[in-house]
């Protein structure tokens, strides 16, 4: 529901792949683009500061198998894809 994500849906009209992202010995998520900014802004390519998001984890689901197996029930209906 992420009007920037599905914004890029739409222009790239492919899948897109997408990860929370967590630093190493973070025991979090890190969620605030300035704190992003000011820790990868040389290591990145492109930042897109869309607001603070919160921590809600993502929903990862395993599909290289016949059967889709959530490994992670989070944010998001998984009802589409089982």
């Amino acid at each position: 529901s992420n009007p920037i994500a599905l914004a890029l849906l739409d222009t790239l009209g492919e899948p897109m792949l997408s990860t929370s992202l967590m630093l190493p010995g973070s025991d979090f998520t890190e969620s605030d683009p300035e704190e992003i900014k000011d820790r990868l802004e040389k290591q990145v390519d492109l930042i897109i500061h869309g607001g603070y998001l919160g921590q809600q984890p993502t929903t990862v689901i395993d599909l290289t198998n016949d059967s889709p197996v959530v490994l992670r029930e989070g944010v998001g209906d998984v009802t589409p894809f089982l």
